[in-house]
């Protein structure tokens, strides 16, 4: 891992500390600042953006554990290292108890130093690591707000709000793609287990098998290809909440053990006989009439009952024809930064199409038209020939038989059926050919 190269502020009154100190700090490589009292501190973090300050306990008649508290109201991911020839555990106590980090007594050696400033380093890497990380997570995953002006959307956040602080269990029903998993999110985000994991479980993405063992864990040899021990779902979210994201396609013979868990939260991996225990809040979604599987033997009756305590319909973008505009407003907004095209916009005739489109995929069809307009723009005006002619109506400019060559032609029909395709490999399907065919027609095409 590279070493940050952090900016350092020295704070002491006396000349020779800071001079030695800042000599050796430099000869490492880190830009070093200095002041030599109180007020000298705080006006250097005015003006500097520190990552790292050593700090004297006796700055002259002032404190330097009450400009601790000082500088962290300025810069609060500062990290302070108290230095001081009058060291004592309480002095110490007292120095971390105020936000620093670490604490040196003098005399203190090169060595020891390095060894701090190092330690300091390393962990403000990590800090803009996750930083970084969160980033780009929002660079692909575009939070989309609890706002809207539909009266149906404004109950269901009004109820997401009542229901957050409670650990009642949650069933989030409504079709494909209109933000199930969002209002999952949401309630965890707004509840006391904010601070826990959430973790989600599409039921139709696995096999009995590994859906099982997912949710519950299994222990190594459980069955063929468990070659260690895995916790499990349940487990690794202890405190927090766990979605069942179209719970409708769970297996039934994992409906008892789940229906175990949900009542009396208590558990046993695959191939263990220990019943543990664990504490997490359940959210479940799906798109299907319950109540028909339950008819049909296809789900449990007892199971419904004990998910459907609070139950959250989700309209369909349809009938949501006031956020169409909004939606899609935000969602340029966030995909043409993302491309380097932060001023694009959509003209009036492209508005209209969208706002007129009954949106059958609801957002996520929504987001991935956006997405597409946005990439296939070449202005910071997207106009309604950057949207899938589905939306549009419009059929291409150029007819198959026109005075254009075939390399034209096959780059146009590719283009079109990307815009159409719900994947690369409905497209691949579409076309007749492999998906590395694509790519290099991709490749070729700077499609």
């Amino acid at each position: 891992m590279q070493k940050t190269l952090l900016n350092i502020l020295i704070v002491d009154d006396e000349l020779n500390i800071r001079k030695t100190l800042g000599m050796f700090l430099e000869t490492e490589g880190y830009k070093v600042q200095s002041a030599g009292g109180f007020k000298e501190a705080l006006e250097e973090c005015r003006k500097n953006v520190f990552d790292l300050a050593f700090v004297d306990l006796r700055l002259g008649a002032d404190s330097g554990l009450d400009l601790i508290p000082e500088l962290l109201s300025l810069s609060p991911w500062l990290k302070i290292v108290v230095i001081t020839a009058y060291a004592s555990i309480d002095t110490a106590v007292e120095a971390i108890k105020r936000g620093a980090a670490d604490y040196i007594p003098k005399p203190f050696t090169p060595a020891q130093v390095k060894l701090t400033v190092d330690k300091i380093a390393n962990l403000r890497t990590l800090e803009q690591n996750i930083e970084n990380l969160k980033r780009d997570i929002g660079r692909l995953n575009p939070e989309m707000e609890l706002t809207s002006n539909n009266p149906h959307m404004l109950k269901v956040i009004e109820i997401v709000n009542q229901i957050a602080p409670s650990d009642s269990t949650v069933l989030i029903t409504g079709e494909n793609g209109t933000g199930k998993s969002l209002i999952a999110r949401a309630i965890h985000s707004l509840s006391t287990r904010a601070n826990r994991p959430f973790a989600e479980i599409s039921c139709p993405a696995l096999s009995h098998e590994l859906l099982e063992s997912e949710l519950f864990g299994h222990v190594k040899g459980a069955f063929t290809g468990a070659v260690k021990d895995n916790p499990g779902r349940i487990a690794s979210c202890e405190g927090g909440t766990l979605f069942l994201d179209e719970i409708g396609d769970l297996p039934l013979l994992i409906q008892p053990k789940l229906l175990r868990f949900i009542q009396e939260k208590s558990y046993e991996r695959l191939g263990e006989s220990i019943t543990r225990k664990a504490d997490i809040r359940l959210i479940a979604a799906t798109n299907t009439e319950l109540e028909l599987a339950v008819k049909e033997k296809r789900f449990r009756e007892d199971l419904f009952y004990r998910i459907n305590v609070i139950s959250i319909e989700m309209p369909p973008l349809r009938e949501r024809t006031e956020d169409i505009i909004p939606l899609a407003e935000k969602l340029l907004a966030f995909y043409a930064a993302g491309n380097h095209h932060p001023g694009q916009h959509f003209s009036d005739d492209a508005l209209t199409a969208l706002k007129g489109y009954s949106w059958p995929g609801n957002i996520r069809e929504l987001r991935n038209a956006v997405e597409r307009a946005s990439i296939l723009c070449r202005t910071d005006i997207v106009g309604i020939d950057c949207l899938p002619e589905k939306i549009t109506g419009i059929k291409p400019a150029v007819q198959p038989g026109e005075r254009i060559s075939l390399e034209k032609m096959e780059e146009m029909h590719i283009r079109g059926v990307l815009q159409s395709a719900k994947s690369l490999q409905e497209a691949s399907d579409i076309l007749g050919v492999d998906q590395a065919t694509l790519w290099r027609k991709r490749k070729k095409y700077n499609i």
